[in-house]
């Protein structure tokens, strides 16, 4: 299992913030859960579509779309946050 949540504006534009997932055959990279995901839902496609730039976190670790996804993990996607 791996446990995908969505933050701010995405989890706003998914309508959740989280989903449980088996990891698909052939998924390793954040980048291929992603697509993956477009592919099997429309929801998040449309919102992934809508936040094309994205931060993403593993275990509460900052990554990038190349990051190894593994069977276990907390995959974090939300959209670049800046302060003031």
């Amino acid at each position: 299992m791996v446990q995908v949540r969505f933050f701010a504006a995405l989890r706003e534009r998914a309508g959740r913030d989280a989903i449980q997932i088996d990891l698909p055959e052939g998924v390793s990279t954040v980048a291929q859960l992603v697509d993956w995901l477009a592919e099997t839902d429309v929801a998040l496609a449309q919102a992934l579509e809508a936040t094309p730039r994205r931060m993403v976190a593993i275990n509460e670790v900052l990554g990038n779309e190349d990051s190894v996804v593994e069977a276990g993990d907390v995959v974090a996607l939300f959209p670049p946050v800046t302060g003031g």
